[in-house]
């Protein structure tokens, strides 16, 4: 019986055994669909393992923007024997499973499987067609021809992206890859002309999407990194941190940045500290269990005050947790590191445009109030792809906050706001001097408790006025609500598009008006937050942890609690699904929608 798929937004899922290439899959197909003019949304879920288990890649391919992670899965082109009992949950009866005869044998005879799953199978020789060609490796390859003949991706494009991705593997290689690409698009076609399998894909392309930017959140941080004036970054490699690392590490050259592998992450920190000492703007990255090594050092930035940046990729703990997952369970961990009180400013940028302009303004601020500033992000929105217009350059402004120093400089000389000139060593004539001890004006160790006092105060009376540069919170929606949603960092997305789909569907709420409030500066909060909170009739607040940190942090900051809590700390992220089924129960919007899967506009016939 013929299948047809006819949908303006496509979810795909790759789905296969680490070392196998899935992300090799994603590479080329997501250039390849902004190049023809698509819009496309990628994000991926990954074992901790080199080897085996199950991995696997979702890519929403969008007449329209998209940028949120979704339930629904469209088609599934499974390259192992698990991969279809590893999405079973996420798979409908609309889906189309596309896969090898073995791989397709093995899942019909699982008996974990659903029985829905015997109708929308499609054989396809994968693994066959790979050994004729020069070996099992070659699968990824032609998968991805497949899926772009049936997403209509011109043949050169994809030739181009094959070229460019291994022509560095010698000639040998390149051929065998680019006739892997060949029998791919040779597989795709067949399944548009099948009379028994046929597959149709619809899609309106836009050409202005070509010369758009295709970022992941790392990317973002990234070049905000650089353009907030970056010098200096010492880290040790872990997940999500290291995307960012390599990322800098590899601009470093041409953005005269020095970046070195530490040895452990005290050591990272220590470094940072010292190169920021000198003058350079320097930052380190990490996740928690890492993070946790850079206390004392974070600490050392409040006693010295020394500004610092840290990007602190969550990730589900304790300890190593979910090593490769997602979550927002370290907003406590930032919020509270480092013994004694000293200020400190929190940023967790939801989409890309506030990943480049926070990362930018981090450099700034830390600078400006000899502060560590910290980039929540995690590992949903650190890999992440989607394309956006441009990055808003037009609001990068660097300010440099160095003095040349005189003869009778005093490095902690207290001042009305709490921020003494900051001098370096050998730029002017004066002695810079630091010490992790409690310091007079000068810098020198002191335990004169009237100084002590002094000096406290000093420090935190920086809190006033980053209180003032603190950044108002987005509202998506009518400034006339009657309901509220909370979210911050990577919920972003989910919660704007799942707002959005009620609105399209015409469904109207039992209880008025529902807005959507998003945080992007977490700590200190703009005093906006309050107004916004005490308007509402209802709020909801929208976390990736088990505890509601962030409505706990409004409550202690505000005085103000929010009742209704949506947590979500499995280590997926929200899907757009869940967020729209949770949403209208807030709104008071009966449920019709199919459970766990949302509305898809598929048809199989």
């Amino acid at each position: 019986m013929p299948v047809f798929l006819k949908e303006e937004d496509i979810s795909i899922v790759l789905c296969g055994e680490a070392g196998q290439g899935i992300q090799t899959v994603e590479a080329v197909l997501a250039q390849a669909v902004k190049q023809t003019g698509y819009h496309i949304f990628s994000t991926k879920e990954y074992m901790s393992r080199v080897r085996g288990g199950e991995n696997s890649t979702q890519i929403r391919i969008s007449s329209d923007r998209v940028a949120s992670y979704v339930d629904r899965i469209d088609i599934l082109l499974a390259l192992s024997y698990g991969a279809i009992d590893h999405l079973k949950d996420r798979i409908s009866p609309n889906t189309v499973i596309i896969g090898d005869p073995e791989h397709i044998k093995s899942a019909r005879e699982s008996e974990n499987n659903l029985p829905t799953l015997n109708t929308n199978f499609i054989e396809i020789p994968l693994m066959e067609t790979a050994e004729d060609i020069g070996g099992l490796i070659y699968a990824n390859v032609i998968a991805a021809g497949a899926l772009s003949c049936l997403l209509d991706i011109p043949k050169e494009i994809f030739d181009g992206l094959i070229s460019d991705m291994f022509a560095r593997k010698g000639p040998e290689i390149l051929q065998n890859d680019l006739k892997a690409g060949e029998a791919g698009y040779t597989i795709g076609k067949d399944l548009m002309e099948s009379e028994e399998n046929q597959v149709k894909l619809s899609l309106e392309a836009h050409s202005t999407v070509r010369d758009e930017l295709l970022l992941s959140g790392t990317d973002a941080a990234g070049m905000g990194c650089l353009a907030g004036g970056c010098r200096f970054m010492s880290s040790y490699p872990m997940t999500p941190s290291t995307p960012l690392q390599a990322f800098l590490a590899g601009n470093a050259h041409d953005f005269e940045l020095v970046y070195e592998q530490a040895e452990d992450e005290i050591a990272a920190i220590n470094m940072a500290l010292g190169a920021s000492y000198a003058g350079a703007r320097s930052m380190v990255a990490t996740s928690g269990s890492g993070f946790a090594l850079m206390e004392e050092g974070v600490g050392l930035a409040g006693m010295t005050e020394t500004p610092v940046v840290v990007y602190l990729g969550q990730r589900p703990g304790p300890a190593v947790g979910l090593p490769t997952r997602t979550s927002q369970e370290d907003l406590n961990l930032a919020l509270y590191s480092g013994t004694g009180e000293f200020p400190r400013i929190i940023f967790a940028p939801g989409k890309l445009e506030d990943a480049f302009t926070l990362s930018q303004r981090a450099f700034n601020l830390a600078d400006k109030y000899q502060i560590p500033v910290f980039i929540l992000s995690d590992q949903y929105f650190a890999d992440c792809y989607y394309n956006i217009p441009s990055l808003p350059l037009e609001e990068v402004e660097n300010e440099d906050y160095l003095i040349k120093t005189t003869p009778d400089y005093r490095r902690y000389l207290i001042t009305h706001d709490g921020v003494t000139p900051r001098g370096i060593p050998g730029y002017g004539e004066g002695l810079v001097i630091l010490d992790s001890d409690e310091h007079d004006e000068e810098g020198h160790i002191t335990e004169n408790l009237e100084i002590r006092t002094q000096m406290v105060d000093k420090r935190l009376k920086k809190m006033e006025h980053i209180k003032k540069d603190a950044l108002t919170p987005e509202l998506v929606g009518s400034e006339d609500y009657e309901n509220l949603v909370l979210g911050w960092g990577s919920t972003y997305w989910p919660i704007r598009e799942a707002l959005e789909n009620i609105s399209k569907k015409g469904l109207n709420p039992d209880s008025g008006e529902t807005s959507f409030l998003h945080l992007k500066q977490v700590y200190p909060l703009h005093s906006s937050v309050t107004d916004y909170l005490e308007k509402a009739e209802d709020v909801i607040i929208m976390e990736n942890n088990a505890q509601g940190q962030m409505a706990n942090l409004i409550q202690l900051e505000t005085g103000l609690e929010i009742q209704e809590k949506y947590l979500k700390y499995n280590g997926m992220p929200f899907s757009v699904e869940e967020v729209e089924k949770r949403l209208r129960q807030f709104m008071g919007i009966e449920d019709s929608g199919p459970g766990g899967h949302g509305k898809t506009s598929g048809e199989v016939l």
